[in-house]
């Protein structure tokens, strides 16, 4: 099996992880008093595992990982800064935290919830940028709630 198949392998291996870290790090948004969404486009073609409105309108994006291998294999989360006003990393409590960036945020999340680690390094996003992400970001989150 050539290098590139078993690494996307070894990282889709744990499905009921990066569902319980997403899961803990949305509850965690909610509790820290943000509007979290799953599953968010970008527009520069990435997506954002957990993205959410703070009360004062900041935006926050999670990123997920599953494991080890899933953060050595996925290195796309440069990406996202452009996007967000913090950044962070969400794992799992075994996560061996020191691979962690340290200039990135770090949630420890599992099924029930979350609890944050080191703050992000705060990188306020341009006045132009945050309307049209808090716009497309609602727009998000209406067209969902009326699929229901």
């Amino acid at each position: 099996m050539p290098a590139a198949l078993l690494q996307i392998e070894l990282v889709t291996r744990r499905p009921e992880t990066t569902l319980a870290v997403t899961r803990g790090a949305a509850r965690l948004m909610r509790d820290l008093g943000h509007a979290p969404l799953l599953e968010v486009g970008l527009p520069n073609g990435r997506r954002a595992d957990v993205m959410a409105l703070g009360p004062r309108g900041e935006i926050v994006i999670c990123e997920v990982k599953s494991g080890v291998e899933d953060f050595r294999y996925d290195q796309k989360w440069r990406e996202y800064g452009p996007f967000c006003d913090a950044f962070y990393f969400a794992v799992a409590p075994d996560f061996p935290q020191p691979l962690i960036d340290a200039t990135c945020g770090l949630i420890v999340a599992d099924g029930f919830g979350g609890a944050v680690l080191r703050e992000a390094a705060p990188a306020p996003l341009a006045p132009a940028r945050r309307k049209a992400l808090t716009l497309a970001f609602g727009r998000l989150a209406a067209l969902r709630a009326g699929q229901g």
